[in-house]
């Protein structure tokens, strides 16, 4: 899958423009979404100096993406006439999502096992609630 992650209140605390603390274990899941064959993009409002910090930043923790705020690290504004900001992927990983950003142990078993945060959210559940045994009736057998 092609997988936009946003990095201000995703990767680190929202402390734009400085850069804030990692968000526990956001580092070490994207890099196994990437070894797992994901292409990861960074979709952030970071733009010039400050997406390069955000960039370096990654890097120095040993988190590559294929493309930042673009489809392909190739493509260039200035010679597409239908340059759009929108990206083109499968999935979005934001802080900003309906419901907030869950933990990004729940983001991964989403991606790895194909279920929506409803489904994982009602695994969840059911696995807490012990199976009630009844008492069988004498007819019953």
């Amino acid at each position: 899958m092609i997988i936009a992650v946003d990095f201000d209140g995703t990767i680190v605390t929202h402390e734009y423009p400085k850069i804030g603390k990692e968000i526990p274990f956001a580092v070490q899941t994207l890099k196994m979404l990437a070894n797992e064959g994901h292409q990861l993009i960074l979709w952030s409002v970071r733009e010039g100096q400050l997406l390069e910090e955000a960039l370096d930043w990654c890097r120095k923790r040993g988190l590559e993406f294929y493309a930042a705020n673009k489809d392909f690290p190739e493509e260039d504004r200035t010679k597409n006439n239908h340059f759009s900001r929108k990206l083109k992927a499968d999935l979005w990983i934001d802080d900003r999502n309906v419901g907030g950003l869950p933990d990004w142990g729940t983001i991964y078993r989403i991606i790895k096992e194909k279920k929506t945060y409803e489904q994982i959210l009602t695994d969840e559940i059911h696995s807490e609630v012990p199976n009630v045994i009844t008492k069988r009736k004498w007819w019953q057998i």
